[in-house]
């Protein structure tokens, strides 16, 4: 995206991580209802791009390999709506901060920076607020207030909180003769494994594609319809998971809209 701009110098260099450093602030800032517009969960991967004019941009990254210039985080759009709004800004604000040092680092490797130029680039570097610190509130420039997601986002969120231990659990799956044994025991309660028991100890499918549960396959549990789905069949995977605090698969995301948000997320790991 910047393909024909390469800063040589020290103070070039340093300001390029600037003019970037302050485009992305400014989009997870005074920007923010724009840029979490952009961020539609429903979309690709994308990632938050600053500039050395101070702009921004959400994209996709880009298609070469290698890269121009190394690539910002790549899928922030996915986890906008299993956050809060505020978690989610200060996710996004750390990734981009070891974006710009990364492409910092890049263009003095490139035009073979020596030790002393590095530490003077990171000295001024380390003078200036990190994204974070301005998203945080922690330095003199404070972020402002926030759209309308703030305000309404953590009341739904604050209420299933106390929830939050029995979702982490993932749901078991039992051996052969584990099976024989609770469904023994079941009989011996009142003959319950003919009905929630059998389901939950029984052959798990995919609410997707209607598939057996495979061990080495990564599956993730909807905290709305309790259904299970491969990871690949909802485009989930391990990493996208653990910032995903309560999880709605497809279907339930479009019955209810994408709200209420918590802080629960089930998700089995291959083995």
């Amino acid at each position: 995206m910047d393909a024909q701009y390469n800063p040589r110098t020290v103070e070039e260099v340093f300001r390029d991580y600037k003019g970037r450093r302050n485009g992305l602030a400014r989009a997870l800032t005074t920007d923010v209802e724009n840029f979490f517009r952009q961020c539609d969960p429903e979309k690709e991967n994308l990632c938050l791009y600053g500039f050395p004019n101070e702009n921004w941009e959400v994209n996709l990254p880009a298609e070469e390999v290698p890269p121009e210039l190394p690539e910002p985080a790549l899928g922030i759009n996915f986890a906008r709506d299993g956050m809060q709004e505020k978690d989610w800004l200060s996710m996004v604000a750390v990734h981009s901060d070891a974006w710009l040092l990364s492409v910092a680092f890049y263009f003095g490797a490139r035009f073979g920076f020596d030790k002393s130029d590095r530490k003077r680039l990171f000295g001024m570097i380390n003078e200036l607020p990190t994204v974070f610190d301005v998203v945080s509130g922690k330095s003199k420039t404070k972020a402002p207030s926030n759209s309308n997601h703030s305000n309404s986002k953590p009341k739904s969120n604050n209420k299933m909180k106390t929830s939050e231990p029995r979702a982490k659990q993932p749901k078991p799956q039992l051996k052969e003769e584990d099976r024989e044994d609770d469904t023994l025991d079941a009989g011996d309660d009142g003959g319950a494994a003919g009905g929630g028991g059998g389901e939950e100890h029984g052959e798990t499918l995919c609410g997707a594609c209607g598939d057996n549960y495979g061990q080495d396959e990564f599956w993730i549990g909807c905290d709305m319809c309790e259904k299970w789905f491969h990871g690949k069949c909802v485009k989930i995977t391990p990493a996208k998971a653990e910032h995903i605090k309560q999880y709605k698969c497809p279907s339930c995301m479009g019955v209810n809209g994408g709200s209420g948000s918590g802080n629960n997320k089930r998700a089995r790991p291959s083995s």
